[in-house]
């Protein structure tokens, strides 16, 4: 137990902070024993207070830093350090990215044994505003004066008191606050858990009533029916703030639309979210629990960057796995190829269906539900053979599916593996190279969660 937790603050240690891990906590060496230190740069000379021990290391958090790294700068949020939605907002941009590239590489390196033959230049867009998805925790804490909408303390469960967030989209932001109000109004505020955001551009040309093409829809998740009232003001909050207010009783498929006049549209009701993809002429409808990219800016340059890395040629079939919404099979089709999309969930297939008729695309393009994390070879080759493959799988990554295509008999000739988590990229990518005999040609991180230590990458293997 530390002396902290016997009710005696500890002494602070002096720390020389030698390097930085993926959470951008440095690390250094004290009596011996490894310290992470949240809060210290590589280069920097700190003291900080140990506030865990642990047999193997200490846990240690800065409280003045003596000499100063040149890439340390001011968080734009009042509440870092607190709220844990955010690790590097102390840590310059460009430092950022560094980290995020070498994080891949020694992922890479470690797991896989491998090194890419070529380093993609990483994909960086703006570090702040850029959060269009999030799930904001609510909490009703008298204690604290009432209601708390916003993310969870660092390594808490509770609800940090934030006012503002620089990572949300502004609007996003603005509403925290009127928020926290409107959920203190309602006679359910106890049973409201939590409020999902997602945040889209109208269809072209139109706007709310102040000329706004953006719109924000709120889900607010329920555990007990609203009241009239509760619904009529959440009725006047959506036509106050211009914004689509969706209630969420069970699963994600339940969310249903409320109506100017307080009343539920159905499970059907359509939502006026969409995002484009301009290079390719596209526009994605999607409802506000439909997984997205957070990062729209981020999602329309990887999209570009990964269907040029992959090449499709028109007529070559193609396979786009976990493909979602369609965020890349639609691309590949506007290209010219024949796109087979294969997703576990049916609700994302049919959306993805439905894209591709809305873009006039449905002649070269199928979707299929299947569990992917369950692919055999058997499986794979009664899909028939495809030229090119697209992988973008969720953190658990694809290691089924590599299997199986190293199996093969007629295996794709490039694929292109767009992943949110090296660990499983390298471990599948050394499947692909040392069993299936892949080159791995490229690699590069994709900058999709500025201030985080979240890495997103992409790969080409050949």
């Amino acid at each position: 137990m530390s002396r902290r937790g016997r009710g005696v603050e500890a002494p602070p240690i002096a720390c020389a902070i030698e390097s930085i891990d993926l959470d951008a906590n440095g690390i250094s060496r004290h009596d011996g024993k490894v310290v992470f230190v949240r809060g210290g740069l590589p280069g920097e000379r700190v003291l900080a207070r140990v506030i865990r021990r642990k047999p193997r290391f200490d846990v240690a958090e800065t409280i003045e830093v003596v000499h100063g790294s040149s890439q340390r700068v001011v968080p734009p949020c009042p509440h870092f350090g607190v709220c844990g939605g955010c690790s590097m907002q102390h840590l310059a941009a460009g430092a950022q990215l560094a980290i995020k590239q070498r994080a891949l590489e020694d992922q890479l390196w470690h797991i896989g044994r491998l090194r890419p033959e070529t380093m993609l230049r990483a994909i960086a867009g703006p570090a702040l505003g850029y959060r269009y998805r999030a799930r904001l925790s609510v909490r009703n804490v008298p204690k604290k004066g009432g209601v708390l909408v916003g993310f969870r303390e660092r390594a808490s469960s509770y609800v940090a008191d934030i006012r503002q967030c620089e990572v949300l989209a502004p609007r996003v932001s603005a509403l925290l606050l009127p928020l926290r109000a409107l959920v203190e109004s309602l006679s359910v505020r106890d049973r409201i858990p939590q409020i999902e955001v997602a945040v889209g551009t109208r269809e072209a040309g139109a706007t709310d009533v102040e000329g706004r093409s953006e719109l924000v829809a709120l889900v607010f998740r329920v555990l007990e029916p609203p009241s009239d009232t509760d619904l009529a003001r959440l009725a006047a909050f959506s036509a106050a703030e211009s914004v689509e207010v969706w209630l969420q009783p069970k699963g994600p498929d339940s969310i249903s639309l409320l109506a100017a006049d307080g009343a539920l549209a159905g499970e059907g009701a359509r939502s006026g979210l969409g995002y484009d993809l301009p290079e390719f002429g596209l526009r994605m409808p999607y409802r506000p629990t439909d997984f997205t990219q957070v990062n729209h800016a981020i999602n329309t340059v990887l999209v570009g960057r990964a269907i040029r890395l992959l090449g499709p040629q028109a007529g070559e079939r193609v396979a786009d796995l976990f493909c979602g919404l369609g965020n890349f099979s639609l691309p590949l089709a506007a290209r010219g190829a024949d796109v087979t999309g294969i997703e576990g969930s049916e609700t994302l297939c049919t959306r993805a269906a439905e894209n591709a008729r809305a873009n006039g695309l449905a002649e070269r393009t199928r979707f299929e539900a299947d569990d992917l994390f369950k692919m055999t070879p058997d499986k794979w080759r009664e899909l028939g053979h495809f030229d090119r493959v697209l992988i973008d799988p969720p953190r658990e990554g694809a290691q089924a599916v590599c299997q199986a295509l190293c199996e093969a008999l007629e295996r794709p000739k490039r694929m292109v593996y767009v992943s949110c988590n090296p660990a499983t990229l390298a471990r599948d990518a050394a499947i692909l190279v040392h069993t299936g005999g892949y080159r791995l040609r490229a690699a590069g991180a994709i900058n999709m969660f500025p201030q985080t230590s979240h890495v997103e990458s992409i790969a080409v293997f050949e």
